[in-house]
């Protein structure tokens, strides 16, 4: 299936090219995602490296692999070449971010933990948000995995996120990929690793005062596996002098340069959508991308947004600053269109509902293309966080894709209905929840809509 042949246009603002012959299975939600992965890493038979935005120490596999560092020294016991890059900012929170202290390192230390580390750090509280995994990389075999889910307890949910009555859980989507678009995951990983902030800093590298050494870019392209052409798309910000030289903190004279593809390719596919756009997302907070889809209404696409019903604390800060008040509004006149629907999940609990949290970061278009990634609709993850994204043009796959995550929920097979008829069955679905919700009635599935002029006025997560 030639992408050249579809509708939604591929991007030439990026480092990568559409690679064609490439295999692809999304993983939807935590459980079956790091199965599939840490499956992954007990056969690689030369490396394992990843890439971790946020970390939970204790943060437990599934079928009892034990915990992130189980799995990893377990590979590295065995031979098999561990790489992990870390972010670090001494700004942001501590909470789930492994930004390599002397206490965690003499938790490694404590255990014998042989596998590599480099930090990687950004000024202020921007944040390398890249999450990926790559198996045996520049082997025939090799793997890819890009995604948003976080290395939390709360992550590792199972598919229709029934659990207890009050178990947090998040629902979430990673991509597995094979063939040529590998190599590129590839490519960005050596660029992370060899460029990696504080590789040189005794505390910047692990082992302790034994680094590795630098990486060699892949100087092929791995072999095709399957059918699916794939982009890889990232958020990579620089900073620069007004000279051109680079600039390693930020400056009030420094300007800002880099690739920004992600966010071209979200205006891109919105802006060719045909008939229907569907949307996770852990945030709707980038002006520009919501204009963007008030377009798209006003020329008949059906849109539907799916956020946490208790959004983002940044959001929610935001509502209470006069000055944003133009965004809010946009975002409120989405509901005009009786083809939007903004919509939250939530499962029963033993008094009222439970939330599901909303953190994936998916667009499906016209169930011919969808991206997956690690990127929030958001400006700082289009435009300043580290990010990585892969694009896909299969039919098939995001048609499947659509109907597994419409199955979970609205509990409903809507494998026999087109884009078209499915959304419209969603909408219903969301906008009877809500109103059972109000009598605090069972829901039938897990979505139910949100008023989108009130969103955000409520307290937010405390995720």
């Amino acid at each position: 299936m030639p992408h050249r042949a579809k509708h939604v246009p591929a991007v030439e603002s990026g480092s990568y090219p559409v690679r064609e012959g490439c295999a692809v299975a999304p993983l939807v939600d935590g459980e079956p995602a790091f199965r599939r992965i840490c499956e992954a890493v007990e056969r690689a038979e030369q490396s394992a490296w990843i890439t971790v935005a946020f970390l939970e120490r204790e943060i437990q596999m599934p079928d009892g692999r034990g915990t992130f560092f189980d799995v990893l020294d377990g590979a590295a016991a065995r031979g098999v070449d561990v790489r992990v890059i870390f972010w670090r900012s001494e700004e942001a929170p501590s909470v789930a971010h492994w930004k390599g202290t002397a206490e965690q390192r003499r938790f490694l230390a404590d255990r014998g933990s042989r596998f590599a580390a480099r930090w990687d750090a950004f000024p202020g509280d921007v944040c390398h948000h890249q999450k990926s995994w790559l198996i045996d990389a520049g082997r025939a075999g090799e793997i890819a995995f890009v995604g948003g889910i976080n290395l939390e307890s709360a992550s590792v949910a199972a598919p229709g996120h029934q659990g207890g009555a009050t178990e947090a859980t998040i629902h979430d989507v990673y991509l597995e990929i094979r063939g040529p678009a590998a190599t590129d995951v590839h490519h960005n990983f050596v660029q992370r690793w060899n460029e990696a902030s504080d590789r040189t800093r005794e505390d910047g590298h692990w082992p302790q005062g034994d680094d590795v050494g630098d990486l060699a870019f892949p100087g092929r392209l791995s072999p095709p596996a399957g059918d699916t052409p794939v982009q890889i798309t990232r958020t990579v910000r620089e900073e620069t002098y007004l000279d051109g030289t680079p600039a390693p903190d930020a400056k009030p004279f420094a300007i800002q340069t880099g690739e920004f593809s992600i966010f071209d390719q979200y205006v891109a596919a919105i802006d060719s959508a045909q008939r229907t756009i569907y949307v996770e997302d852990q945030a709707i907070g980038a002006p520009k991308i919501v204009g963007h889809l008030k377009a798209a209404l006003s020329r008949g696409v059906q849109v539907i947004f799916v956020v946490p019903g208790r959004c983002h604390p940044a959001y929610h800060d935001a509502r209470k600053v006069p000055a944003t008040q133009p965004f809010f509004d946009l975002v409120a006149s989405l509901d005009e269109s009786p083809d939007f629907t903004l919509a939250a999940l939530a499962a029963p609990a033993a008094s009222g509902y439970r939330e599901i949290y909303v953190h994936a970061k998916i667009m499906l278009v016209d169930d011919a293309w969808a991206t997956i990634g690690s990127t929030n609709v958001a400006d700082r993850s289009f435009r300043s966080d580290t990010e990585l994204n892969a694009s896909i043009w299969h039919g098939d796959v995001v048609r499947s894709l659509r109907t597994e995550l419409f199955s979970e929920h609205l509990a409903e097979d809507t494998s026999g209905l087109d884009d078209t008829a499915a959304f419209a069955r969603f909408h219903r679905r969301a906008r009877s929840n809500a109103l059972r919700r109000l009598a605090e009635e069972p829901l039938e599935g897990l979505a139910f809509q949100l008023d989108a002029a009130l969103y955000g006025l409520g307290p937010p997560t405390t995720w």
